[in-house]
């Protein structure tokens, strides 16, 4: 008998688009499987999703969203309470993920090194008031380096881009450290392989290098 995957795509985060155009992928991986896929675009009606679900009675949920709703814990919650098994981490990893302060605590607890940072006001951010150059700025609850911005010495560039700053009123400051983007992929506790990330005509590996 056919197994139905319902395939999770949208949402409302900074990085719908993404998610939406990824869904494509999965969606035909899937039927390539052998799976019958029902596609949910899902929105801020919660209660809307609930009920598609309770109608496709899935025997799984694929969770394509992205950012803020999709990877913090919110979806998941909503999925535990319907008994439905589906992809990636559960809610509190989810939650603590998506927290750069809060996985940062989690970090230096058990002894990993971190760069030097405190959460401030946009208002300090904007004043240049929190630490010298050079330094990140990151939203605490966003993924996909969606709106990290590295301040350079003697660069004429403000820290946040107040314009367009939907990111609430603190972010996180970091000492900038230089370094090469290393992806490492670890499956059963083994290390399956590493990747170095180079990166043309971006500073890093930022929202557009990885998806445009």
């Amino acid at each position: 008998m056919t197994k139905t995957v319902a395939l999770l795509v949208g949402g409302w985060s900074s990085e719908r688009e993404v998610s939406l155009t990824k869904g494509k992928h999965v969606e035909a991986a899937l039927k390539e499987a052998g799976y019958s896929v029902k596609t949910i675009d899902v929105s801020r009606d919660l209660q809307k999703l609930v009920k598609e679900l309770s109608t496709i009675k899935p025997d799984a949920v694929f969770n394509n969203l992205y950012g803020r709703g999709g990877e913090d814990g919110t979806i998941q919650a909503v999925l535990e309470m319907l008994g439905l098994p589906y992809t990636h981490s559960g809610v509190v990893a989810s939650a603590v993920g998506m927290d750069k302060v809060m996985t940062k605590r989690l970090a230096e607890s058990v002894g990993v090194r971190c760069s030097v940072g405190k959460v401030a006001s946009k208002k300090d951010i904007l004043a240049e008031a929190v630490m010298p150059r050079p330094y990140v700025v990151k939203p605490i609850n966003e993924g996909s380096s969606v709106g990290v911005r590295i301040i350079l010495e003697g660069e004429n560039q403000m820290p946040i881009d107040e314009a367009s700053w939907t990111f609430g009123e603190e972010a996180l400051v970091e000492k900038y450290v230089p370094g090469r983007e290393i992806h490492v992929a670890v499956l059963d506790g083994k290390a399956l392989g590493v990747t170095e990330i180079f990166v043309h005509g971006h500073r890093f590996f930022d929202y557009d290098a990885k998806y445009h």
